[in-house]
This record gives structure tokens, sequence and C-alpha cells, in this order.
């Protein structure tokens, strides 16, 4: 069964197609190359796609792949997700038009390295475009 996790004002799609575990990773640029990035594995069991203007020329100013682990790539998304999510169920709170759907990151699913990054780099673009901070990254500077 396909499931899409998707979100509009931040571009983020996780697709997860199948239950086969598979590193092998590929990048494509949709239609316009400096708006949209596509990551998925050669089974297409999960794929990551950020639709946002600027997001690619942001990411290669960023640390390079392989910096962090992929466990603290996890743990942070884990932590993003929570915060983003309880903000979109709180649109007196949160702007609606930034939070706009939960993402549905879930823990036990190994996702792989390359959604990791992109998410966690998504997050911090997401926090420095937008003015917006969450809790654990106070001290980031903007």
């Amino acid at each position: 069964m396909k499931n899409i996790f998707y979100s509009l004002i931040i571009g983020i799609i996780i697709v997860s197609c199948s239950s086969t575990r598979n590193k092998n990773v590929y990048i494509s640029y949709e239609d316009k190359p400096e708006d949209t990035i596509r990551i998925a594995n050669d089974s297409l069991e999960y794929e990551i796609i950020i639709i946002e203007p600027g997001f690619n020329a942001w990411l290669v100013t960023q640390r390079p792949r392989g910096f962090y682990s992929e466990q603290f790539l996890e743990n942070r998304n884990r932590q993003y997700v929570i915060e983003y999510n309880q903000r979109v169920i709180q649109p007196q709170r949160f702007d609606p038009n930034l939070y706009v759907q939960q993402i549905n990151y879930e823990s036990s699913i190994h996702y792989g390295y390359e959604v990791n990054y992109l998410l966690y780099n998504y997050f911090l673009f997401f926090e420095q475009r937008y003015r917006q901070r969450f809790v654990f990254s106070r001290g980031r500077q903007f």
C-alpha cells in the first residue's frame, strides 16, 4: 500500500511503497532544479521531495553529507517533527500558512541517510527562512 505524507507549504513528501530495506539512493531534480529536490531509493521504499524556492542553493552551503551521523539526524528529525506537528494542531498560536499538515515520520522506520539528511536540513532552512525557533534550537542565530 502506498502512503503519501504531504505538506503543501513546506513542500515535504515522504512516500512509503514497500517493506524492503535498500540504501541505494538517487537524486533527481524535477521541473525547476532550483526549486525541487527528489530523493528516492532504487525500490522506491521511501522518498522525500522538497519543493521550496531557494532550498537547493541554501543546501549546498551547509555541512556536507557524512558530517552528521545517521543517529544524530534521526534523533533531531524526531524532535523537529514532534514540535512541527504540535504547531500544526495549534493554528491559533502558529501561522497555519506555515504549518499546514502534519508530517508522519515514524521513529520505528529506517528511512536511510539521505532522507534524514534532507529532512533535517529542510528544518534548518525552514527555521532560518521563516524565522521560526524550535525548542531545542534556541541557541542558533538567524
